[in-house]
């Protein structure tokens, strides 16, 4: 009997994969640290039963059309606004993401961040490193203080809660946003519900941890930032394209906010030339938030087991559909 043959589209751990290469013919990119070509993509594509993306690869709908042996796409990530998702639907595709293995080290970098744009570490590093520091003066690199301040988190999912749990250990007041209400946020944590731009108006430090959706394009925008305090820090470790990157380069020129700290940007890998890059008040970081070996190994594992499990007939760990 033929075995399934399966492509993953980044070179990973050999003892991650020998359990799917047990049950199917698995090809991998060879490469970590470059993307699969469109077109090689297009070619694996077409007799694959299963793909294993990164968050960053694009499988739309050219992509789906193209092949009629899938029966799941396994994305290593959180979100999954890479995926034609109502595509993959129509088709009988499974989508599965990485949700849960990632929440407590991704809130673990969206609060060093937060850390990092208050006390103006990235900037004081280099200070140093670029042999500035003459003598010591009461307001050299002075930041923010975070403890005691409010916390605005945009996007209550289990890494905004992650995020509002550390924020309690700092003794800030934290306020959340949210689609729908999250009654046992506020209970355990609590965290108070705040309309957007009411949010805005009263925190400190607002954080994005909200998903990719057409709602939530640039939800962050010109309004947005001018509702902020003029000292406020915006953080965004979510995605890119939930911040109109213009209206932030200008709202942190004009001072109409104090800074941000970044892990995401519209278009990755960011080209270095990019504005907001340049900022001397601004964290910048390359998509980070799930990165240490353990994470990123669980994320790997998840992914694997939910193709396996699509391959010999159950039900996935962690789909986002239900194709009929």
């Amino acid at each position: 009997m033929t075995k399934p043959y399966v492509f993953i589209m980044r070179k990973l751990p050999e003892d991650v994969v020998a359990p799917l290469s047990a049950i199917a013919e698995v090809e991998m990119w060879p490469h970590e640290d470059v993307a699969v070509p469109r077109d090689v993509l297009a070619e694996k594509a077409k007799r694959a039963a299963a793909i294993l993306p990164m968050v960053s690869d694009p499988i739309d709908e050219e992509v789906l059309s193209a092949c009629p042996a899938l029966k799941v796409v396994a994305n290593m990530g959180v979100g999954y606004d890479n995926i034609d998702v109502p595509a993959a639907t129509r088709r009988g595709i499974v989508v599965c993401n990485t949700p849960d293995v990632l929440t407590d080290t991704t809130a673990d970098l969206t609060f060093a961040l937060l850390l990092a744009a208050a006390r103006r570490l990235v900037e004081a590093a280099e200070f140093l490193k670029e042999g500035k520091w003459k003598s010591w003066s009461p307001f050299l690199l002075a930041g923010a203080d975070v403890h005691h301040k409010t916390i605005g988190i945009v996007g209550m999912g289990n890494i905004g809660q992650a995020v509002a749990k550390r924020a309690k250990g700092f003794d800030m007041n934290v306020l959340y946003y949210n689609r729908s209400r999250r009654p046992e946020a506020e209970e355990r944590l609590g965290a108070i519900y705040r309309p957007f731009f009411d949010l805005l108006a009263e925190s400190d430090f607002v954080v994005c941890l909200t998903p990719l959706t057409p709602e939530t394009r640039h939800l962050f925008n010109r309004e947005a930032f001018r509702h902020m305090k003029p000292s406020a820090i915006f953080i965004n470790a979510a995605r890119g394209a939930v911040v109109d990157e213009q209206a932030l380069y200008e709202a942190l020129v004009h001072g109409e906010i104090a800074a941000a700290g970044l892990d995401v940007f519209e278009k990755e890998p960011v080209d270095p030339a990019h504005p907001l890059v340049s900022l001397p008040n601004v964290v910048a970081l390359p998509h980070i938030g799930s990165a240490t070996h353990e994470t990123r190994r669980a994320m790997m594992t998840l992914a694997r087991d939910n193709i396996i499990a699509v391959l010999e007939g159950r039900p996935p760990l962690t789909p986002v559909n239900r194709p009929s």
